[in-house]
C-alpha cells in the first residue's frame, strides 16, 4: 500500500505517518519565518499633502497606524517648503497607559531651516496612533500644504 513500507526480512509494516507529521510541522515553522522575515521589507510608504490654517492653531497634519496594531515607523518626514513662519512647532502625540501625550516638540523657521525635516530618522515602536500636528506663527501659512512621508514596517 502507498506510505508502507516493509522491513526486509521481517513481515512488520512500516508506518511513514511519523515522518509526514514531521515534516508538515516543519513546514508551518516555515511558514511562521517567512510570514516575519517578509515583513521586514516593510509596508509600502505613505506619502500625502494637506493644505490648513496652521497659524489658528495646532492643526493635525497625519495620525500614523491604528489602536492596537504594532507598528514600527522608521522615518517621518515633513515638507515646509510652502511656508514662510519662522516659529513652526511639530508636535507628536501617542497614547502612553491609555492617555494621549506629547512625546516630541521642535521649533523649526521655514526661512532658514531645511525645506524638508526629519522628524523621525531611526525606528520607534508604536502599538497605537501616532498623531502629527504643526502650527505656525505666521498668518501667511493659513491656507498652505505641508507635505508629509512615513515608512512602517509591521511586526
Amino acid at each position: 500500500m502507498p506510505g508502507e513500507f516493509y522491513i526486509e526480512n521481517k513481515a512488520e509494516r512500516l508506518s511513514l505517518k511519523g515522518i509526514e507529521d514531521a515534516i508538515a510541522e516543519l513546514e508551518a515553522k516555515l511558514d511562521t519565518v517567512k510570514s516575519q522575515t517578509d515583513k521586514l521589507a516593510g509596508q509600502n510608504p505613505v506619502e500625502g499633502s494637506i493644505a490648513r490654517d496652521w497659524q489658528v492653531a495646532e492643526t493635525n497634519v497625519v495620525s500614523i497606524g491604528a489602536v492596537g496594531i504594532r507598528n514600527k515607523i522608521h522615518d517621518l518626514t515633513l515638507g515646509i517648503h510652502n511656508l514662510t513662519g519662522t516659529q513652526i512647532t511639530v508636535r507628536l502625540y501617542k497614547t502612553v497607559n491609555g492617555i494621549e501625550r506629547k512625546v516630541y516638540e521642535q521649533v523649526f523657521d521655514a526661512v532658514t531651516d531645511s525645506p524638508g525635516l526629519p522628524v523621525i530618522n531611526g525606528s520607534w515602536a508604536i502599538h497605537n496612533v501616532l498623531r502629527v500636528t504643526l502650527q505656525s506663527n505666521d498668518i501667511a501659512d493659513n491656507g498652505k500644504s505641508v507635505d508629509y512621508d512615513y515608512m512602517l514596517e509591521a511586526m
